[in-house]
């Protein structure tokens, strides 16, 4: 896999994992400040949910990338199955 490809698998495992992290252990506060949404977290901790994400979205890009190495998965073989399945 060439490095360009590793870093854009990287940004989608990244962002995936990002988008799935964001809600963790979010509270509203009880009493909602005025001109802000009811849902609005009281403590977002961002910076602790950048960290977390890009901890298991490295060990996920890592997992992928080692299958790759492995030839565990195949994407050219895949692909060749794909235009054989297209020929048909």
């Amino acid at each position: 896999m060439s490095i360009f490809t590793s870093i854009i698998v990287y940004l989608l495992v990244f962002w995936t994992t990002l988008f799935a992290v964001l809600p963790w252990g979010n509270q509203a506060k009880d009493v909602p400040e005025v001109g802000m949404a009811g849902s609005a977290p009281a403590n977002p901790r961002i910076k602790q949910k950048f960290l977390i994400t890009f901890i298991i979205s490295t060990i996920i890009w890592l997992i992928i990338q080692t299958l790759i190495y492995l030839e565990v998965v195949d994407f050219y073989e895949i692909s060749r199955q794909m235009v054989k399945e297209d020929e048909m």
